[in-house]
């Protein structure tokens, strides 16, 4: 039986990433470098606005649960400042049920240095191309169970995508086995964190679709703590007891500025994210590709995004108006002082021009 397991760990390094950078970088140490692209349907039927670059990281041998395998190793890097570290796990064809769940519950537990060693190697590689470089804490992981052979009719593939060898009752794998796609004689099912997939084709469409997704949903988290952390910042500043003080005004502008810069780059940057991939006229694959996103509750944090933009405009507005009502204040003292002093100019040219005539009469009154 043919089958590997696929299990990818995301994560947010940078804001954006150049492709064409990566990929000079790459090949430029006589390294492969290739493009996503999907090769079971049209390129006009999913629309990747700068399909991601896929880059070898070599074989090894690498210890998972209580045996050791031979793991290809991948970087796949996206312009939305993701990288994906991808284990291709090579399970033997004579695998037994008891070895694939051992193998299932063993990539479940590998620990994060495993890939970190690799996201390390790749990001000191490519981060000429990377636009504020940072290794921000946010990640994710999933896992692909992938046959080109059936599956045994005996094996119980809810163990699988549940990660749990202990039986579960019938509601439980009727929910899990819900999310069932086929199209030919393919099939796959889907949970938030994992998926089956059975092709006799070998194409690797649906984990490279699902792969995307996660990106998607990695950085749409990201955008949101940022934002929380924006708007704490923010009202730290205007909660002050004293926050409308004159004094405070240089600091608001300040502030004013930076929430300005913020708004405009988190919107250029989300915008990107949602429109980095788009399901255009493959039905198959668009079903696939909303039901996952709808697991992964993406249109949530979407939500979430666009209701804390409209709380730091809010911000904005209210510490705008503190700072031009300054300076309109400032303005007008400006002004009363400017008109102050031509008024002065004003006599003193007066008293000028007639100073002659009151020192005539003044000489005529005293003679």
């Amino acid at each position: 039986m043919k089958t590997n397991i696929y299990t990818y760990r995301l994560y947010d390094v940078a804001d954006e990433i150049n492709l064409d950078s990566v990929q000079a970088l790459w090949m430029s140490r006589n390294k492969i470098a290739s493009r996503l692209r999907l090769n079971r349907i049209s390129t006009r039927s999913i629309e990747i606005q700068n399909p991601p670059v896929l880059v070898e990281l070599g074989s090894h041998e690498l210890q998972i649960g209580k045996a050791t395998h031979f793991v290809g190793v991948y970087a796949r890097i996206l312009d939305i400042g993701v990288i994906s570290i991808i284990f291709n796990i090579q399970v033997e064809e004579d695998v037994t049920y008891d070895q694939y769940m051992d193998l299932v519950m063993g990539v479940e537990e590998m620990p994060d240095e495993e890939f970190r060693s690799f996201l390390d190697a790749t990001l000191e590689t490519i981060r000429p191309a990377c636009v504020n470089p940072n290794v921000s804490g946010f990640d994710e992981d999933f896992t692909v169970y992938y046959f080109e052979d059936p599956v045994p009719a005996d094996w119980d593939i809810a163990a699988f995508l549940l990660k749990d060898r202990h039986p579960v009752n019938a509601a439980t794998r009727a929910d899990v086995l819900s999310n069932r796609f086929s199209y030919a004689d393919d099939v796959a099912y889907l949970t938030w964190d994992s998926a089956l997939v059975y092709d006799p084709t070998g194409s690797t469409d649906i984990p490279d679709l699902l792969e995307f997704a996660n990106a998607q949903y990695l950085e749409l988290r990201y955008y949101d703590n940022f934002l929380n952390h924006a708007i704490d910042t923010t009202y730290d500043v205007i909660g002050e007891p004293d926050a409308m003080q004159k004094s405070n005004i240089r600091k608001f502008r300040s502030i004013r500025d930076e929430l300005l810069e913020t708004m405009a780059d988190v919107s250029s940057l989300t915008s990107n994210i949602t429109n980095s991939l788009r399901v255009t006229e493959d039905v198959f694959y668009a079903k696939v590709y909303a039901r996952y996103m709808d697991l992964l509750k993406a249109r949530v944090w979407q939500e979430n995004i666009e209701l804390k933009m409209q709380v730091l405009q809010r911000c904005y507005n209210m510490i705008n108006e503190a700072v031009e009502t300054d300076h309109l204040e400032r303005i007008r003292k400006y002004n009363l002082i400017l008109l102050s002093i031509i008024t002065a100019i004003l006599v003193l040219m007066l008293l000028a021009s007639i100073a002659p005539y009151l020192y005539y009469f003044l000489i005529r009154g005293l003679g």
